[in-house]
């Protein structure tokens, strides 16, 4: 056995094998030790090897998924080695032989389908990047849904789209990993690496018309080298990981950059889309607009808001179907038929895999069903085209769906093998087996009667030993009968006793084998109706598909309109200019943490960048910190997402003007691990923007140069806005604590300024949240400082060099030569003077002696706390 462990293993380095003995699954070696660790249990040893004990660890095959996930999750890949045949098998190649075994699949991130291992609520892509000389290519797949893209792009856009995907493992060769090691590095990826030769483009068409049964692609579209390349190398992945048994991949699509909103990672990362800054899906954009009911239609509205259109008509046909869930009186009670819809696209994809079980054949009848009903509360409906187009794909089901409600039982269980899910009366032979298992002394008993009155022997019976098995017995008396003939023909002779007499029949013989081998040929009738299913579900795989995608459109059209009545959302207005107006406003996130706090209402803004002709148009916003400046610049990029990805928007109106771009500059973080300063990650991101950004782009920028010396900033901060202005040409809004700056807005056409209002009441500042036109003429950083809760005596000397420096301003004198004057720390060095108290107890410290805590009532310790309190005020 250890023989047969070390030779699966040695094709296997760098994964854990888990082997199968019996009820467990085993780890040896280095293997073992590696997953004990990781999964916290223990480690024990069997036997020797080259004289050395042999560590050891084993986790149940019942709850294998837990630990699997466990360590997919830490980074390790599992190959999963089972048993090929049976002890009794084994053993008919003599005594001595292995139970044959071997890996039948290798479990990475980008290749998991259990449910148990997966978010229902998000993809989860397997991705592979090629390169052909100097063209690149991405392709990336979810193998529990069968989704399949590519893309050509360039090499500059491969970290946004990676952030874009997100996915959970992505392969590369040798070359381009090293190429990239920078960009990889800065979005966490740890890729797969491949030989060259599962990138070679003419294998990989080979690979591919195999895996479709095709002669040419060319019914799919035309592909480049790269293309072919990155897909090529995903479907061989999938061959080595998957052993030969390739998932159910839909027709390959092609996607282009030019067809989405192109976010980068560093504004994905700002915007919190899909993750907010902590890393969770809790406080996203996504986490905030998602009411869907299904896990396809989550899914699909992850894809939309990672991926927003830039094509009118597709946004046009999204928005004129969530027009109608808006005013669809069936709204509620098609969301309620939708909340019982399964998840169909990953039944489809693990019966594909022959993974599944017959809880997948019942979750493909149970989304058929409920597809049907949709689909006929629709059949008078007029529906936008893109529902419309969906309601069709509800249907062409009928022989599938009657086939699979004829077969199985209403709640079948999760394994083939358990047994159980056929419904009686689909399947003769089934129903007799069962009855033979179930009832197997009524069947005797029956037969024994039928036998005592063929005999006219009433005595007759039908009797069973461990020596004869089923075997019908006499009295002597009647033994004479019993052997002659007609009755010798029916009955044959087996033993005589003293005073009994045996026989059998051939029926009862028949009978007795069948009753023995009842419950195992009832369960093997069971598989082999398993996989007469398995293969009528996989024949209608694609139009399966193309319903469970139709599914997810109503889901996500219905979600999203309740989320835009409840909320009070407008229809935004998408259209090929160049306009950006919006209305009151508001951020969807922040707005939704208000409401859950009892916080009171958000404060909504007007914004308008309305750039004419060719030239641009940016707002300069000034104004103190924590007003609120960086929530206007987030909410008016994401109010631009989420009408690209044809949604209502959280405003009274919106006029946006097609975006090709949305760049985000906002906030501020080190880069330790690759030695950047905050600074230097700002001037970085900034320069990406610089170089990017079309005329098209909407760029939100945050305090551009507060990472370095105030002239330094300065300086940077005039030349990004004036680069923003006449080379880039944008719409933008870019906050400052740089006030100088507003001058631009008397100098440059399409610069405006506009300032986060504040009021001043006893010297406390209180924030208004209202943007408006103009300049602010201060950032009130001291007033800031004091909110936090600096110490007074830091508050009070900052004040004071506040207006040395601001006088020295006014003065044109040396800031040094004023700050130099100042009782340095005065303020700090000496304590306030204590105030002088009275001369003996208060009122109140003279009640507080006479109370006896322990002696009160409840109602007497209340009393005393308004006599202290009237006592208090008294004093005051």
């Amino acid at each position: 056995m250890m023989a047969q462990y070390l030779e699966i293993k040695a094709d296997h380095p760098d994964a854990l094998l888990f082997y199968r003995m019996g009820d467990f699954y085993e780890l040896f070696f280095d293997d073992a030790a590696a997953a004990a660790e990781a999964l916290d249990i223990a480690l024990t040893k069997r036997g020797k090897h080259a004289g050395e004990d042999i560590p050891m660890c084993g986790v149940p095959v019942h709850a294998a998924e837990g630990y699997l996930l466990t360590l997919i999750r830490k980074g390790f890949r599992v190959a999963v080695c089972e048993q090929l045949e049976s002890p009794a098998e084994a053993k008919k190649r003599g005594g001595k032989s292995v139970v044959k075994r071997g890996v039948v699949r290798l479990v990475t991130p980008g290749t998991l389908i259990e449910d148990s291992l997966l978010e229902a609520r998000r993809h989860n892509y397997l991705a592979a990047l090629a390169r052909v000389r100097d063209e690149w290519a991405l392709a990336w797949a979810d193998i529990s849904t069968g989704a399949f893209h590519v893309m050509p792009l360039g090499q500059a856009r491969i970290g946004a789209e990676l952030a874009r995907l997100a996915p959970s493992e992505l392969l590369v060769s040798e070359d381009v990993g090293e190429t990239l090691r920078e960009v990889l590095g800065d979005l966490g990826v740890f890729p797969t690496v491949l030989g060259r030769a599962s990138f070679d483009s003419s294998g990989a068409e080979a690979r591919l018309c195999t895996l479709y049964g095709v002669q040419t692609l060319a019914g799919f579209g035309s592909f480049a080298r790269c293309e072919l390349a990155a897909m090529g190398a995903l479907v061989d992945y999938l061959d080595i990981t998957q052993k030969g048994r390739l998932p159910l991949l839909r027709a390959p699509q092609r996607d282009a950059v030019s067809r989405m909103l192109q976010i980068d990672a560093a504004t994905r990362r700002n915007l919190e889309l899909t993750q907010s800054m902590n890393g969770g899906r809790q406080g996203s954009l996504l986490s905030v607009i998602d009411r869907t009911v299904t896990p396809g239609g989550a899914r699909l509205l992850e894809r939309r808001v990672s991926s927003p259109s830039r094509e009118l008509d597709v946004i046009a046909r999204r928005l004129a179907a969530l027009d109608w869930a808006i005013e669809s009186p069936q709204g509620s009670a098609l969301r309620d038929a939708l909340r019982k819809v399964p998840d169909l696209d990953r039944a489809l994809s693990r019966l594909g895999l022959d993974r599944g079980g017959p809880r997948d054949l019942a979750a493909v009848r149970n989304a058929l069903e409920q597809a049907e009903e949709i689909a006929q509360a629709l059949d008078e409906a007029t529906l936008p085209e893109l529902l419309a187009e969906a309601r069709a794909a509800l249907r062409g089901h009928d022989d599938l769906l009657a086939l699979l409600d004829a077969a199985l039982v209403a709640e079948p269980p999760l394994l083939a093998r358990d047994g159980g899910f056929i419904a009686p009366g689909y399947d003769a032979d089934l129903d007799e087996a069962r009855t033979l298992r179930d009832e197997g002394r009524s069947v005797i008993a029956r037969m024994q009667g039928e036998y005592a009155e063929r005999a006219g022997v009433s005595s007759l019976k039908i009797k069973h030993n461990n020596v004869l098995g089923y075997f019908i017995e006499t009295t002597a008396t009647h033994a004479e009968k019993m052997m002659s003939p007609p009755l010798n023909e029916t009955f044959i002779h087996r033993q005589t006793t003293a005073n009994q007499v045996r026989f059998t029949t051939v029926e009862l013989t028949e009978l007795e084998t069948r009753i023995l081998n009842a419950g195992n040929e009832a369960l093997e009738i069971e598989k082999r109706l398993f996989a007469r299913l398995r293969e009528a579900i996989l024949d209608e795989a694609p139009a399966l598909s193309e319903t469970g995608l139709a599914l997810s459109e109503f889901d996500l059209a219905l979600g999203l309109a309740d989320l835009s009545s409840a909320q009070g959302w407008a229809r935004p207005q998408v259209d090929d200019s160049r306009a950006f107006e919006i209305e009151a406003g508001r951020h969807p996130v922040v707005e939704r943490a208000l409401q859950a706090q009892g916080a009171g209402p958000f404060i909504a803004n007007d914004c308008g960048l309305n750039a004419e002709g060719e030239s641009a148009a940016v707002t300069l916003l000034t104004g103190p910190n924590m007003a609120g400046k960086s929530t206007y610049l987030r909410q008016n990029a994401l109010i631009a997402l989420l009408a690209q990805m044809g949604c209502y928007v959280p405003a009274q109106r919106a006029h946006i003007g097609l975006v090709s771009q949305i760049f985000s500059r906002v906030g501020a973080s080190d880069d330790l691990a690759r030695g950047r300063s905050t600074f230097m990650v700002e001037m970085v991101e900034t320069a990406a923007i610089l170089n990017l950004a079309d005329d098209r782009a909407l760029v939100i920028l945050d305090e551009i140069g507060r990472g370095t010396a105030t002239y330094d900033g300065l300086s940077i901060a005039w030349a990004t806005l004036e680069h923003l202005h006449g080379v880039n040409r944008v719409r933008g809004l870019f906050a400052t604590h740089y006030h100088e700056l507003t001058v631009l807005a008397g100098k440059l056409d399409g610069v405006t300024n506009a300032t986060v209002a504040v009021k001043e009441w006893d010297g406390e500042v209180i924030f208004l949240h209202e943007v408006r036109e103009g300049a602010a003429d201060r950032s009130y950083g001291v007033q800031v400082a004091q909110l936090a809760g600096l110490p007074k005596a830091v508050i009070d000397r900052a004040r004071t060099v506040l207006d040395a420096l601001e006088q020295g301003e006014r003065e044109r004198a040396a800031p040094k030569a004023l700050i130099d004057d100042l009782p340095l720390f005065s303020a700090a060095a000496v304590a306030p003077p204590p105030q002088a108290g009275p001369a003996g107890p208060s009122p109140v410290e003279e009640k507080l002696s006479t109370i006896r805590p322990d002696d009160m009532s409840p109602r007497e310790a209340l009393q005393a706390i308004y006599e202290l309190k009237g006592l208090l005020d008294s004093a005051g």
